[in-house]
């Protein structure tokens, strides 16, 4: 099977500076790829240059076995779910002006996450981060891509919700959907993920079977991790 998402050699930064150096990864439809570690590592620049918001210094970014260079919004015409690390949701809207706003699916968003229901005509700004999460998940999945990028889903968020997310992102990998994860809360990140990259310093420094790393998350806590436990929350670059 073909990846869904590919980078091949990619170098990525601002300006002419690197962040994200000689980056080879993929994610296969059907899975959960978590991109691990420290602050500074290079996890959201990564993210940001898959979704097209910042051009590649270098390398190749590929779409199922396409190389890709457009824009974001594009991309998201192509299939590219993205949910970045600030929540993408309109405030001053309603929930369901939202989900219209989007042009997806609305009664899937609803299936997806029925929490969302009570609060359909609510403005999100009333609602608490945890359902305004939600919405920004719902409304990237109501369009039924075929890619998601997760950029710190759960960021200040209470654990009962994390695992709402994950599972919705579960949920979609079980139905073909690729997904690569950026996520503060590693051994999290690890239980609902399928296989793992750790950047250190821009780059892939360890990588396997997120079972795997599991097992012997001990000395990658100790080899990889500058910045503190695995569980601890991080900020990225």
């Amino acid at each position: 099977m073909s990846p869904a998402l590919e980078t091949r050699g990619l170098r990525a930064g601002y300006g002419k500076s690197a962040i994200v150096r000689d980056l080879d990864l993929w994610v296969e439809p059907g899975e959960i790829v978590a991109l691990l570690g420290a602050n500074g590592a290079g996890k959201t620049t990564t993210i940001l240059t898959l979704a097209g918001e910042l051009a590649p210094l270098g390398g190749e970014i590929l779409f199922r076995d396409v190389v890709v260079s457009e824009p974001l919004h594009k991309r998201v015409q192509h299939g590219l779910g993205l949910i970045g690390e600030e929540r993408t949701v309109l405030m001053k809207l309603s929930v369901a002006e939202n989900l219209r706003l989007g042009r997806g699916d609305i009664d899937y968003a609803m299936e997806l996450f029925p929490e969302l229901q009570v609060h359909r005509n609510r403005q999100v700004g009333l609602l608490s981060g945890g359902q305004q999460q939600m919405l920004a998940l719902a409304r990237a999945m109501s369009l039924h891509p075929s890619i998601i990028l997760a950029d710190e889903l759960s960021l200040g968020l209470a654990p009962l919700i994390i695992n709402r997310l994950l599972e919705a992102l579960r949920a979609a990998a079980d139905g073909g959907v690729a997904v690569l994860l950026v996520e503060q809360h590693i051994r999290k990140a690890l239980q609902f993920s399928d296989r793992a990259y750790v950047l250190q310093r821009g780059r892939v420094v360890v990588s396997g079977k997120s079972s795997e790393l599991r097992r012997d998350i001990g000395e990658v806590e100790r080899s990889y991790f500058s910045e503190g436990p695995l569980n601890d929350v991080v900020a990225d670059v």
